[in-house]
């Protein structure tokens, strides 16, 4: 008897354990689009710069994730936005954000930010560091 309660409580865990695993949301990343980008100023090239990006996105399904900076040459700047998308249920509204984004030290002069979303179209910004 106490081996046959053994079993039984050995095959209820295992069983709930898979069903934990196969219940649990998958999430991929994606890259978003962003609606603005504030480009504060008074940066030198001692400064660590940054920029505040905003724009919305589709539900509640969405997080932040992190921005993919590259550094085309020391004047020009690719920035991409990345989110993470859970799969399930979704509460379906726009839900706004805003984060800032660390871009890193930059040498003296006139800098283009390229924010690219994932539809091919990009927003442009430019900033001075002095």
């Amino acid at each position: 008897m106490k081996i046959m309660s053994v079993v039984l409580a050995a095959l209820v865990s295992f069983s709930f354990n898979a069903f934990a695993e196969q219940s649990a949301p998958v999430e991929k990343e994606v890259q978003i689009g962003i609606s603005g980008v504030y480009v504060p100023g008074g940066f030198d090239s001692s400064s660590d710069v940054f920029v505040v990006v905003n724009g919305i996105f589709q539900n509640g399904c969405y997080k932040w994730k992190r921005a993919d900076v590259t550094h085309a040459d020391a004047f020009s700047h690719e920035i991409k936005s990345i989110a993470s998308v859970s799969q399930g249920m979704c509460l379906m509204v726009l839900i706004p954000f805003q984060k800032e984004v660390r871009l890193g030290k930059f040498a003296a002069g006139k800098h283009v930010l390229r924010f690219e979303n994932g539809d091919g179209t990009y927003l442009e910004k430019s900033l001075i560091v002095e």
